[in-house]
């Protein structure tokens, strides 16, 4: 297995098709847009491989807010449905808090939607813990993926 920081656009580009499992109809073009905006602002993705394949990933970023000091942010976090009940999330998870530690964060914060009842589990199971309710308000509906 390899384990891979994705830090440029173009490395990031080539897992796309991972992506699309989270956002079947972003296009290509749109995420290299959002990913022009976001890498700037401490994004980057960890990937990791078996045999060149792609079998999970993660967007993470760090920063500081006055709630928490240092922290990390998982951003889509997702395995391939062909690596699920592998373990995959759990060493996903486990490279993220070895990064905080490294980074030296006070917490790792997430969203997960509502619904998501499969991953809520499998946080609690990390030892996440809700803390709060993400509120947000839609002013354009046409620009989610």
């Amino acid at each position: 297995m390899e384990i891979k920081e994705l830090t440029s656009i173009e490395e990031i580009l080539k897992q796309f098709e991972t992506i699309q499992f989270l956002y079947p109809k972003m296009t290509i073009e749109r995420y290299k847009s959002f990913l022009e905006d976001m890498l700037p602002n401490n994004y980057k993705q960890v990937a990791f491989f078996e045999n060149g394949k792609c079998m999970g990933l993660t967007g993470y970023w760090f920063g500081t807010k006055l709630w928490t000091g240092k922290y990390i942010e998982i951003d889509n976090f997702i395995v391939h449905p062909d690596y699920r009940k592998r373990g995959i999330g759990k060493l996903i998870s486990n490279y993220i808090d070895d990064k905080a530690t490294e980074l030296n964060c006070t917490c790792i914060v997430l969203d997960a939607f509502t619904g998501n009842f499969p991953a809520h589990r499998f946080y609690y199971n990390q030892g996440y813990e809700p803390r709060g309710f993400h509120f947000i308000k839609t002013i354009n509906k046409n620009g989610f993926s």
